[in-house]
């Protein structure tokens, strides 16, 4: 069964930082892009960053460009974000997924994504 397991996800104050992890079984994705998402209450999900295979070329989304860094360990079959300076409106419960196929970096496209973790949320208070 194949499974992407998110972590590292809590409480912060604004300017805080945290980390997750997106730990993945049942199939390897190492040659695959991965991306994370996130969806705030009554929003729509929406892209935040992306890595193609090799963790040589990624994508952000405006709103987190240069504050959040996405990486990838194909060893341990684990993907990171990385976020940094976090402000309330970053508030939202993150996703990883996987966009089978793709060698480059992953599309921005939620419904191009194949496989999809359960979430974990990020609270970020003022």
């Amino acid at each position: 069964q194949v499974q992407l397991v998110e972590s590292g996800g809590g409480l912060v104050q604004a300017g805080g930082s945290l980390r997750l992890s997106c730990a993945t079984t049942g199939r390897t994705f190492s040659r695959d892009a991965m991306g994370w998402f996130r969806q705030a209450p009554g929003k729509e999900r929406a892209f935040v960053a992306s890595i193609n295979w090799s963790g040589g070329s990624t994508d952000y989304a405006d709103s987190v460009k240069g504050r959040f860094t996405i990486s990838r360990d194909n060893t341990k079959n684990t993907v990171f974000l990385q976020m940094i300076s976090l402000k309330p409106e970053d508030t939202a419960v993150y996703y990883c997924a996987a966009d089978v196929g793709r060698l480059g970096i992953g599309s921005r496209r939620a419904n191009e994504y194949n496989y999809w973790g359960q979430g974990t949320q990020v609270t970020v208070s003022s």
